[in-house]
């Protein structure tokens, strides 16, 4: 919701009369299942493209990292907002306080995640944890785990007084800190409107890493990092591919004048896939249908 109403502020600013529909979506109705057991792509994003496809609303407001890399017909991310945030943080529960990072128990359901942590400290226990900010608290303090794992964006949003570790050696989902709004691809009116509020540096960095993870993960989900950042008239950029355990990893760093007749993302994906990613997405495959 305070999504929504970020675009939706941005909209009134400049004249437009807006409606909010909630949505509940698919991801956000079970929360007892991890994501990569749910079949993860376009979990959170599913409900709100019906609406759109029948008319229901004329645009939906997403995460963009919830947002798979190919999307249903006639429907098309049309402006992003500028990216706020991107980066994990660590937050533990109170008793935990005093424990080094390689002996915390960590609650999280992302493959990434774990995978990113377990390749710093191999033999951590995990547990699955899914929910908004306030219910993964919650079951922070009452599980048997010492920490989780957050979007900093989502704690910022919500002007939460948290205390949270940043974590230098993790690389953040794809797009993640992006809010993005999608329409309908025959709506010329509307995309020409959402045009308005977009942000063009942040839509050229998430097209690289959602360029990068498209061709890296064919449909499936796995532990990949990717982010780009503007420095300086240059785009630097991190990706990562893990194996679930984190044992085995491969890593992209670039830094390089941006021309936008060139697919970096889809380049730097490439690199990783005859690097040995090829093989190691065949083993995460299997190991997820197992």
């Amino acid at each position: 919701m305070w999504q929504a109403k970020e675009v939706e502020q941005k909209l009134q600013n400049l004249g437009y009369e807006t409606v909010l529909v909630p949505v509940l979506s698919s991801g956000d109705k079970n929360l007892n299942q991890p994501l990569y057991s749910l079949g993860i792509t376009g979990v959170f994003t599913k409900d709100l493209d019906i609406a759109l496809l029948n008319n229901e609303i004329d645009i939906a407001v997403h995460s963009l990292k919830d947002v798979p890399t190919i999307l249903p017909q006639n429907i098309e991310v049309s402006a992003v907002l500028e990216r706020d945030f991107p980066q994990d943080v660590l937050v533990r529960k109170s008793s935990s306080k005093n424990k080094d990072l390689a002996e915390l128990k960590i609650a999280t359901s992302s493959l990434r995640r774990r995978a990113f942590w377990s390749e710093k400290f191999p033999n951590t226990q995990f547990s699955d944890i899914r929910g908004n900010v306030q219910t993964r608290l919650k079951k922070l303090e009452e599980g048997d785990f010492d920490a989780t794992l957050f979007s900093l964006a989502g704690i910022k949003r919500m002007e939460m007084e948290l205390e949270y570790e940043m974590l230098d050696f993790m690389i953040s989902a794809p797009s993640q800190g992006v809010v993005a709004i999608s329409s309908r691809v025959d709506d010329v009116e509307t995309k020409a409107i959402l045009q308005k509020i977009n942000h063009k540096t942040t839509q050229i960095c998430v097209e690289i890493e959602r360029n990068f993870l498209r061709t890296l993960e064919g449909g499936c989900t796995a532990p990949i990092g990717a982010i780009a950042v503007f420095e300086e008239n240059k785009i630097k950029f991190s990706g990562r591919l893990n194996s679930l355990d984190g044992s085995k990893t491969i890593n992209v760093v670039e830094e390089f004048e941006y021309d936008d007749s060139e697919n970096y993302g889809k380049k730097f994906a490439e690199f990783v896939l005859k690097n040995g990613g090829k093989e190691m997405m065949e083993e995460i495959k299997k190991q997820i249908k197992e």
